[in-house]
């Protein structure tokens, strides 16, 4: 009968300090990781529902990123700062040289010899954008050299694209240069993860997003190397983050469309 108690209090001991695990870390110490200027600093691009969006009526900001990191920042105590750039590719840059402290984005083979990612958190349907009444009805439709295909400079779907197909590919400096670019006519369509594709479909007239994919973003918390001693941390973080909803919230927030469901 001892025994069964020793055994019984040995295992309730153990799940309490899985449970509390989070509750034991020195907090001082992932703080200085996370955020060693005092400030964690949250890199986003405009356009992009999973980054940072503004509302054209409200001016209200959002964005998945956003909400991470305010969230993230009051975890560890400590005060957010946003980092706008242009495009994904300059963020990424800025997270490998430690002008910021993480990002929410793809997390590509590529990225991670930059950077270090948490598990993925939201899966989301690669596709691309067209004028409404173009021939092209799929994905493959546009593997002809004569169509002008936009992709956001450094971004994986530039450099996953430019294997894949025919097509002549447009690198853009920002999502507002390809929204110009398309109402010019200077491109046939403009290829992302849909989340981009819908935001940017909701702005301009006489455009379409196609319904196939062509691939899948497996979007995560970004952060730089170096790091790895706050990551036992940061899985805490994105576990309780996804238990609660507020993952669900943030992409709701920041109308956040074309998240995968297989």
């Amino acid at each position: 009968m001892n025994f069964k108690r020793a055994f019984c209090w040995l295992i309730a001991v153990l799940f309490w300090s899985f449970a509390h695990a989070a509750e034991l870390v020195d907090l001082d110490a992932v703080a200085h990781t996370l955020a060693p200027t005092g400030e964690l600093r949250v890199g986003v691009y405009l356009g992009s529902p999973t980054s940072m969006v503004i509302d054209p009526k409200s001016g209200e900001v959002n964005g998945v990123a956003i909400g991470l990191g305010h969230a993230l920042a009051e975890a560890i105590d400590r005060p957010v700062r946003v980092v706008r750039f242009d495009r994904v590719a300059q963020v990424i840059d800025a997270l490998k040289h430690e002008q910021i402290d993480m990002t929410f984005t793809n997390a590509t083979a590529v990225r991670a010899q930059d950077v270090d990612f948490t598990p993925a958190l939201i899966r989301l349907e690669l596709g691309i954008l067209v004028v409404a009444h173009s021939s092209v009805q799929q994905f493959m439709d546009v593997n002809d050299a004569a169509f002008r295909l936009g992709v956001a400079k450094g971004s994986s779907s530039q450099s996953v694209l430019g294997t894949k197909l025919r097509t002549t590919i447009v690198g853009v400096d920002s999502l507002e240069q390809a929204q110009r670019m398309l109402t010019a006519g200077e491109l046939d369509g403009f290829a992302t993860n849909k989340g981009i594709l819908f935001e940017l479909n909701a702005r301009l007239n006489g455009f379409k997003v196609l319904d196939d994919r062509w691939g899948l973003e497996n979007l995560a918390i970004a952060i730089p190397k170096g790091r790895s001693s706050a990551m036992p941390f940061l899985l805490d973080f994105t576990r309780r983050q996804r238990q609660t909803g507020s993952i669900d919230a943030y992409a709701q927030r920041s109308g956040l469309r074309g998240i995968a469901k297989d």
